[in-house]
């Protein structure tokens, strides 16, 4: 029927038609001003400028936006400063997207950002994350991940483990989770030394000063391959590709997910409508062979949680994550 309308009216039935569907989803051409944005909330370089780069190119490569997604790096207050920007001054920006970790959500657990909330925005997915690992030396006498937990539960002062955040931060804390799942409540009886980054941390396990290291896949590769380590397991739902031989913490009865995820989040007050819109984007992002080559380069591992599963993920892991921090005095 479009031959009843005139040119005029043809145009703004186009225009309102971009408004309706933003500028992804079906493809529908937008002005320069709805062009989608994705916040990384540091610098350019490093893990949150990488996602929204990475992502937001892929996006328009496969189609699923119309027009490719401008970066915008916002750093300040280890992600804070984004936060509160979505938070207070974009709510129900529905072209929005923002990049995040597993150190936003720790942040947040432990009111980094000055009295936020994870509730204040809705999480959206993750589609990669680099593994969370446990390491010990070439000669441990442990064996399996349940001999050192067990080895902890006997004697919490047999055992040092070294790790590259400080104390309360994610290396720590899985460590923390691990042990809670295996029954062990005194956490605050753990001894961990917290380091200057992965590298660090795996040297002091090698050398013998500590009997464990907690960190990523990404951080020990190289020592693996060497042989100066083994990894014990992988903090992981299933195997690491490229690393099979190495179990899950699962498969050994410690049910513990804990990996740096690579995802985003978005203002909390968008419609239903566009939030599903960005979950299935992302689910195509991550679902492409584009991110199959883009994780490999940049070693990750399939990690693929959206929409309301990933929100569920999200919400447990800052409760966990707050209830010890608590405990160990690393948030009153």
């Amino acid at each position: 029927m479009t031959h009843l309308y005139s040119l005029t009216r043809r145009g703004a039935l186009v225009g309102a038609a971009a408004l309706a569907f933003s500028a992804f989803g079906l493809g529908v051409p937008t002005s320069s001003a709805q062009t989608a944005e994705c916040i990384a909330p540091a610098n350019p370089g490093g893990g949150w400028d990488f996602t929204c780069r990475t992502i937001g190119k892929i996006m328009f490569d496969i189609g699923v936006v119309s027009k490719p997604i401008q970066v915008t790096n916002m750093a300040g207050g280890g992600g804070g400063v984004a936060y509160a920007n979505v938070v207070n001054e974009r709510n129900t920006d529905e072209n929005l997207i923002v990049a995040a970790s597993s150190a936003t959500a720790t942040r947040l657990a432990q009111n980094a950002y000055g009295g936020a909330t994870y509730d204040q925005v809705r999480f959206l997915g993750a589609i990669g994350a680099d593994p969370g690992v446990i390491v010990v030396g070439k000669d441990s006498p442990f064996q399996t991940l349940t001999d050192l937990l067990d080895a902890v539960k006997a004697d919490p002062t047999s055992v040092t483990f070294a790790g590259g955040s400080a104390v309360g931060g994610f290396d720590h804390l899985k460590v923390l989770m691990a042990l809670r799942r295996v029954g062990f409540d005194d956490i605050r009886s753990v001894k961990y030394i917290g380091l200057d980054g992965g590298a660090d941390a795996i040297t002091q396990t090698i050398g013998g000063f500590t009997q464990a290291m907690t960190g990523d896949i990404s951080e020990v590769i190289g020592f693996l391959k060497s042989g100066d380590i083994r990894v014990l397991a992988s903090f992981t739902d299933e195997r690491i590709p490229g690393f099979e031989d190495i179990p899950t913490a699962k498969e050994q009865g410690v049910d513990v997910v804990a990996v740096n995820w690579r995802g985003l989040y978005v203002p909390k007050g968008i419609s239903e409508e566009a939030y599903r819109r960005w979950s299935d984007a992302l689910a195509k992002v991550g679902a492409s062979d584009e991110w199959a080559e883009a994780m490999v380069a940049n070693g990750l591992a399939p990690f693929n949680r959206v929409g309301d599963d990933f929100q569920s993920y999200v919400s447990d892991v800052i409760l966990e994550v707050e209830a010890l921090s608590r405990e160990i005095g690393v948030i009153q």
